[in-house]
């Protein structure tokens, strides 16, 4: 398939979305919809998760790799490809590679989870470490791409991957002709753009809502200002929609289609996370976890029925298990805590036993003797418990200072 020559102001239209739906059949899975009854008591109306995490090789990237590399001419393909990603877009270049027969090259920083690294290798492509940033790997590919002639794949700023990603709207309004609210996580633009442009064509009467971490988020001075601007040092642990300006080409429809972009904190995306976890039992990076971010953050801003797009489970053990601490101290199931108590025998036996009585289990005890700001009899504690939530911590203060300690913090 071929896609016609874009016009620059208006560079899709509904056909292409259709004709990339066609091409990826028997390739991208129809991803499931499951629905959610937590966040739909939170909301008030019936929430859905698209589970794109589920989509081979982990994300939705394969739709618009897929899709891109399919276009090229047959000397195009004969040169090969290359890419550079820090993981989702590596996957998906180098599977839509393979199973298209055609060579791919994928650039991954230096310290890319070796996870991302093996996999991306395993779907065929060759993987050079180049950089410690994906800015690095990004230059380091364009320059591989004028000095041998391979095409480079741009993750989200070309028609043809928008077009791909556009996909994961017709099937939202297939499986969910209900839906009045789509939420979608936003890095460059590509995945919203594609949704956007798919089902405002259809139905101009949902919303989509675009959503980026608070210290990544370059859409909304660049919606302000009327065009790309940077964010300089973007800082997110959603590695997925880590970038710090977006794509000329998803920019513009953004522009046209999406009716607004929000923003969430680092607390929000591993509260939603951990709620992937437990509630849904799915597997989701931070990126992927923002539209529930979103839900969490405000969940009477939007309209139900609401669909939230998790558009990626590829996340690092080791990160997981950092965000997941991170995401049970937002969500009160850990406390921590310093207690000025006599430094005498049996004070910190006693002070467990309070604990004690109101079940919180502790997981650290730091004893301090030795600070100068100490009085001659008195001891610092520094206390790491396990809480059951809000309410419990709130019980587990009052407990303390009802038997007469004083809570530092």
């Amino acid at each position: 398939m071929s896609f016609r020559t874009p016009h620059p102001w208006h560079p899709l239209i509904l056909d292409d979305v259709r004709g990339a739906q066609k091409m990826l059949s028997g390739v991208a899975r129809v991803t499931a919809m499951e629905g959610s009854r937590y966040l739909s008591s939170l909301v008030g109306a019936p929430v859905h998760l698209k589970c794109e995490n589920l989509q081979r090789t982990g994300s939705f990237k394969l739709r618009g790799a897929y899709v891109r590399i399919s276009g090229l001419r047959p000397e195009q393909r004969a040169a090969g490809v290359v890419a550079a990603s820090a993981g989702n877009h590596a996957q998906g270049v180098a599977l839509a590679s393979a199973l298209l027969g055609v060579r791919s090259t994928v650039f991954m920083p230096v310290g890319a989870p070796l996870p991302k690294v093996a996999a991306t290798r395993e779907y065929g492509a060759e993987v050079r470490l180049h950089g410690h940033v994906v800015d690095e790997s990004l230059a380091a590919a364009e320059e591989y791409a004028a000095e041998t002639g391979a095409v480079f794949i741009h993750p989200f700023d070309h028609p043809d991957v928008i077009a791909g990603q556009g996909t994961v709207g017709l099937e939202i309004l297939e499986q969910c002709p209900e839906v009045r609210t789509i939420l979608v996580g936003v890095g460059g633009g590509g995945l919203v753009a594609g949704i956007g442009l798919a089902v405002k064509s259809v139905r101009p009467d949902v919303r989509v809502i675009g959503v980026q971490a608070a210290g990544a988020a370059a859409y909304p001075p660049s919606l302000a200002a009327g065009h790309p601007v940077v964010v300089e040092s973007p800082a997110t642990m959603a590695d997925g929609i880590k970038v710090g300006r977006p794509g000329d080409v998803p920019f513009a429809i953004v522009q046209e289609y999406v009716d607004d972009i929000v923003t969430v904190s680092e607390d929000a995306l591993s509260s939603a996370l951990l709620l992937c976890l437990e509630r849904a039992k799915l597997v989701v990076e931070p990126a992927g976890a923002s539209p529930v971010a979103a839900l969490l953050s405000d969940p009477k801003a939007f309209r139900g029925p609401v669909v939230a797009v998790l558009s990626g489970g590829n996340v690092d053990p080791l990160l997981m298990q950092r965000i997941l601490r991170h995401g049970m101290a937002a969500g009160g199931r850990y406390l921590s805590l310093r207690l000025r108590v006599t430094d005498r025998p049996g004070a910190l036996a006693t002070l467990l036993a309070v604990l004690t009585v109101v079940d919180a289990n502790v997981l650290d005890v730091s004893h301090v003797r030795t600070d100068p700001r100490l009085g001659l009899t008195e001891a610092e504690v520094e206390l790491h418990l396990e809480t059951k939530g809000p309410g419990h911590c709130a019980e587990v203060e009052a407990a303390l200072r009802d038997a007469g300690y004083v809570v530092l913090g």
